[in-house]
């Protein structure tokens, strides 16, 4: 149940902070397990938020809760694939949802973030949880014989003010972070500078679509600047509007914003350095304001994203991602003009947004932390193993989906500052040896490893996307034909130099097509539901995904 101007109960089994993605999939998983979950939201919704293509892993966790019709059915844009121009000197790569059409039940959306949120809490509240808007948690309160363990917050809203108890807690407060900044400390803002960009982005009416009358018609199009300072998105959304935005590196935005007479100017001179996506917007018109953020890319020190009896999910924990922001002070207050549908004439004072347009995980690890939090919790409330091993357990999920992500993120950045090399082509069997051997120790949760410096070199050798750059779909067809079924297989032989250049022969286009296979095998489990959670076996506990059991299952150890 959803309540507006209704206080909060005194206790609860589980408590919620937060009622973004991570906050409301927690909520809702746990209640459909039978818990008793209380939500806690500062905002009311629906509010403004960016972030808006998913992947196609989006639908099974959308599944799992029941709530994928609920999306399918809200008139959101369907999203097929992507099609990504890395390299100015190259054809733009595709990366295809639906298999050419032949699994259409792959394809994900792009939404518009107030409505999707607004639909997901609204879903956890359905399933059973009861949230409440308008309700900020100011403190949290632990437990005397053990400080490390909370077990009571104070919250403030518009009717009062009181405490809540609790057995277990789920920070999903967002940028926030109340565990992290305020009791755990142990927020690690990065030192990387691929990971230090400024966005500028808006919204714009009457562009033009990708490839229309295709199986890729109205494809989100992702390319970089023609001076190799940044990358630029271009994301069709409902009713005709277009999300279309810049991510600059820090410096180069500094530079190029000092010599344009404002923001709009700054951000419409970059639009001039995306040949393709101009193309795309045509005679559109710019209909909203524009926004800006900055980079805070950002993780929980020590690898800690659990304790006993609490977790911490999405935002909460960490972002390890291409441009996740606060509102520039100079932009805070804005409005979206002229925008059809359910959010039509929303005005928003915001102060916190993320992100993660070119790799489309802002919500996908969102929804990972929340199932792996959700999971957790239910198999330590129903004994299935210790509360140790599933904080545990949450602490290396969380730390394996952040580091396959920075791997990507390293990677394509390492490409867009550097088309004129084939840096994401470049994998074979020894250098991925040596650069899993860096991440090696964070994927077993080693705490004392300085694992920031060891990805980056691993990235030096590895410099890879899944399926973010892609590869056309006719090419890797008509190659079918003459090269072994398996080398082209997802679950394929890791192929060393050797073994492609037997495989390809003379043969140009096969080498670069079995090179980009061999890049998507690097880290195939990324995005994928089975390998990703069913199958993943870490300290000898695998996920039980199954309404009314869900939790963790001793596993042989490898």
């Amino acid at each position: 149940m959803s309540h507006l101007s209704t206080v909060p109960p005194s206790s609860t089994q589980i408590l919620v902070i937060g009622g973004g993605p991570s906050g409301a999939y927690t909520a809702a998983a746990l209640a459909r397990e039978g818990f008793q979950v209380t939500l806690l939201e500062k905002e009311i919704f629906p509010r403004y938020h960016i972030g808006e293509t998913m992947l196609h892993s989006f639908r099974m966790f959308l599944k799992f809760i029941e709530a994928e019709e609920k999306v399918k059915n809200f008139g959101f844009a369907v999203k097929l694939g992507s099609a990504v121009k890395l390299n100015q000197h190259k054809r733009e790569g595709y990366t295809d949802f639906t298999l050419g059409g032949e699994a259409p039940e792959r394809a994900s959306w792009s939404v518009t973030r107030a409505d999707f949120d607004n639909l997901l809490l609204k879903h956890a509240s359905e399933s059973g949880a009861s949230v409440y808007e308008g309700v900020r948690v100011t403190e949290i309160n632990f437990f005397a014989e053990n400080p490390q363990q909370p077990v009571a917050a104070e919250w403030k809203s518009d009717q009062g003010s009181g405490e809540i108890k609790f057995s277990w807690l789920v920070d999903a407060s967002g940028r926030t972070g109340i565990m992290s900044t305020r009791y755990l400390k142990n927020r690690k803002f990065t030192q990387n500078p691929a990971l230090k960009n400024i966005a500028s982005w808006g919204y714009w009416k009457g562009a033009g679509i990708y490839m229309p009358g295709t199986n890729r018609e109205n494809a989100p199009w992702f390319e970089a600047l023609t001076d190799e300072t940044g990358w630029a998105w271009f994301i069709p959304l409902q009713a005709g509007v277009v999300s279309v935005g810049v991510v600059l590196s820090e410096t180069s935005n500094r530079i190029k914003k000092a010599q344009a007479a404002d923001v709009k100017a700054h951000y419409l001179s970059q639009l001039q350095l995306t040949p393709g996506l101009l193309k795309l917007l045509g005679n559109a018109e710019l209909v909203s304001d524009i926004k800006s953020a900055a980079d805070y890319s950002y993780s929980a020190g020590d690898n800690q994203y659990a304790g006993p009896n609490f977790r911490l999910v999405g935002d909460a924990g960490g972002q390890i991602w291409s441009s996740t922001a606060y509102w520039s002070k100079l932009t805070c207050q804005y409005s979206i003009r002229k925008w059809p549908g359910p959010s039509e004439e929303l005005f928003y004072n915001k102060d916190d947004v993320q992100i993660d347009p070119l790799f489309s995980s802002g919500v996908h690890l969102a929804f990972t932390n929340a199932l792996s939090a959700a999971t957790t919790i239910a198999a330590s409330i129903r004994g299935r193993c210790t509360e140790e091993e599933a904080i545990k357990f949450h602490n290396q999920k969380v730390g394996v989906s952040y580091t396959r992500f920075l791997i990507v993120v390293l990677g394509v950045y390492k490409q867009i500052h550097a088309q004129g090399s084939d840096v994401l082509s470049d994998i074979y069997e020894d250098n991925f040896d040596r650069a899993f051997d860096f991440i090696r120790p964070v994927i077993q949760g080693d705490a004392d490893t300085p694992w920031e410096t060891q990805i980056q070199q691993a990235i030096d050798f590895l410099g890879t996307s899944t399926g973010v750059v892609g590869m056309d779909p006719a090419i890797k067809e008509r190659l079918s034909k003459r090269l072994d079924a398996s080398l082209l297989a997802d679950n394929g032989p890791f192929l060393p130099a050797k073994a492609l250049a037997e495989a390809s022969g003379d043969d140009t286009e096969a080498m670069e097509l079995l090179q980009r296979m061999n890049s998507r095998k690097a880290i195939t489990g990324m995005y994928n539901w089975a390998e990703n959670f069913e199958g993943d076996n870490l300290s000898g506990f695998a996920m039980i995904l199954e309404r009314g059991s869900l939790g963790l299952k001793r596993e042989q150890v490898s």
